[in-house]
């Protein structure tokens, strides 16, 4: 019985896991309110879940408030680009969608163009805020890096996308779970984003009590 209240029980340990991922995507949900915080938070969201959540290092506030300010400047334009780009995409499809009835064929062609130009959008998205997160580059260099990614591992974006697809469905059925799905598919993707990361990784000096480095990300 006294296994059962240890602080290292299996069961606590996933229990203080599902409490982060509350109180991550709670803030993560107001500070995208703004919008314009959006990329930011996101950022945030990605360097706070892989650390935390998956390996164990610091506490969900601490680093996710830190990344918040480390990453708000770049985060903040690529996150005000994106909402642009996605927001023109929205207008083309609809114009695309309004052009099949009177012309088919020229409607069917701009929405599949469209659809595909969304589709190449959607794998930035995925992989470009986790990689500011983690790397320090300049905007230029982010989004040469980003489409490098996003393109040279199809198979991994392409599951990624799916993914957040099936959580987006899950919130559409079940409102409340949007109290927990920030967390829950930034995890979910990031243990195929995470694979992808390592290729670009520099080897690891030795161990943190020898370089004074906490080098979790190489775990």
């Amino acid at each position: 019985m006294g296994n059962f209240f240890n602080l290292d029980n299996p069961l606590f340990s996933i229990l203080n896991k599902i409490c982060d991922m509350l109180f991550v995507s709670i803030i993560y949900i107001i500070l995208c309110l703004p919008i314009f915080t959006i990329g930011p938070a996101t950022t945030a969201l990605y360097y706070a879940v892989v650390k935390v959540i998956r390996r164990e290092r610091g506490y969900i506030s601490r680093e996710f408030f830190r990344s918040f300010k480390l990453n708000f400047k770049r985060g903040t334009i690529v996150g005000l680009v994106l909402t642009l780009l996605f927001i023109i995409l929205t207008f083309d499809l609809i114009y695309a969608y309004g052009l099949t009835a009177p012309d088919s064929n020229k409607g069917s062609l701009l929405m599949g163009v469209f659809i595909g130009i969304t589709f190449l959008l959607v794998c930035f998205t995925i992989y470009v805020l986790p990689v500011l997160s983690r790397f320090d580059t300049t905007i230029k260099q982010l989004i040469r890096t980003t489409v490098y990614m996003s393109m040279r591992h199809m198979g991994s974006t392409i599951l990624m996308v799916i993914a957040s697809a099936l959580v987006y469905i899950a919130i559409y059925f079940f409102q409340p779970a949007i109290f927990i799905a920030p967390a829950a598919i930034t995890l979910i993707n990031s243990f195929l984003i995470e694979r992808v990361f390592k290729k670009y990784m520099p080897e690891s000096e030795g161990p943190g009590e020898e370089t004074g480095k906490d080098e979790w990300y190489l775990e």
